[in-house]
């Protein structure tokens, strides 16, 4: 227990460098007990964290990833029938990509090989909710309890989702263009291990890339909530005062976008102002799942029954969780 504590603490959550941070600052005559010294310090601190954990996880999971290109990933599918194949469906999602955008062209591949759309719906939900990346981020901010149990939830809705999609037989609600569409179905060749390493190198640069301007928006923000907004305020909204409070924070955070990178500073500071966790995990969920950009991308390849369909099983199944969690904060927190 003590060594799980300690790496959580000063490995995962690097809390030893936001003591180093604090006393550079102070060093500099900055007050970090004060708003500005504070955010200043919430700011570096989370943005140096962010950033490592994003780089090495990106480059081990995208190494893990090289051994599932897409045509392997479908014969994989191929092999699974009924729930089951919703099962692993899902559980593919989480080492694939970090986003709901990224994920769509791999569904619309994954629809377009012939497999069924409840199968690769339940991939849709998992991809950007439930990454390996979601559980070592979670871990290092709200520890393994609630990290374990997110993930487990988050696979419960994309199986579910998926499953019903199935069941409710959503073929016809795809659009033509994708399944008349030719699958080429190539063998990947084998790479060897420095060709992983390269690719894993690439994969996490373009994706540091692409994901660093979030991190910044997301930290900044969370600097603003953690060290300006007043508690009361938060407790109020997001707190438990408001049985209302995780539909509100669902709605509000799909017309976002931004990964599990940005939304977690977000989500740690409302939690420190007083936000019930719950309502916490239902916005950085709708943020990561159910983002206006995803949604327009996937409505050029679904029409507008089976997107409604899925949002509603999204939105439905966010707020289940997030009162879920609300109730179960006592034993989490």
């Amino acid at each position: 227990m003590v060594v799980w504590q300690f790496i959580q603490d000063q490995i995962l959550g690097m809390k030893w460098l936001n003591a180093l941070i604090g006393k550079g600052l102070s060093a500099v005559g900055l007050d970090i007990a004060g708003r500005m010294g504070g955010s200043i310090q919430f700011f570096l601190y989370d943005v140096i964290k962010i950033t490592v954990l994003l780089c090495v996880l990106i480059f081990v999971i995208s190494y893990i990833q090289s051994y599932f290109p897409p045509e392997r990933s479908k014969r994989i599918l191929g092999r699974f029938h009924g729930l089951g194949a919703n099962v692993v469906s899902a559980l593919l999602g989480t080492v694939t990509p970090f986003c709901s955008c990224s994920s769509i062209p791999l569904f619309i591949g994954f629809t377009s090989a012939g497999l069924p759309v409840g199968v690769t719906f339940s991939f849709l939900i998992s991809s950007p909710m439930v990454d390996l990346g979601s559980l070592v981020l979670l871990m290092s901010i709200f520890g393994a309890k609630v990290a374990v149990l997110y993930v487990i939830v988050g696979l419960v809705i994309a199986v579910i989702g998926g499953a019903i999609i199935e069941r409710l037989h959503m073929e016809r609600y795809v659009e033509q263009f994708i399944l008349s569409a030719s699958s080429v179905d190539l063998e990947s060749p084998d790479l060897t291990r420095r060709e992983r390493v390269i690719y894993a190198k690439e994969q996490m640069q373009g994706t540091f890339r692409k994901v660093f301007p979030y991190i910044l928006i997301g930290v900044g923000i969370g600097a603003v909530i953690h060290n300006w907004i007043p508690e009361s305020w938060i407790e109020t909204v997001l707190g438990s005062g408001n049985p209302l409070g995780v539909v509100l924070a669902t709605l509000v955070g799909v017309p976002m976008y931004a990964d599990i990178f940005g939304t977690i500073p977000v989500a740690e500071a409302l939690l420190t102002k007083g936000a019930q966790l719950g309502t916490v995990l239902s916005f950085m969920m709708a943020v990561t799942t159910l983002s206006l950009p995803s949604l327009i991308l996937l409505r050029k390849a679904v029409k507008p029954k089976l997107l409604g369909l899925f949002i509603g099983i999204c939105v439905v199944g966010i707020i289940l969780v997030g009162y879920l969690f609300n109730g179960l904060q006592i034993f989490l927190v």
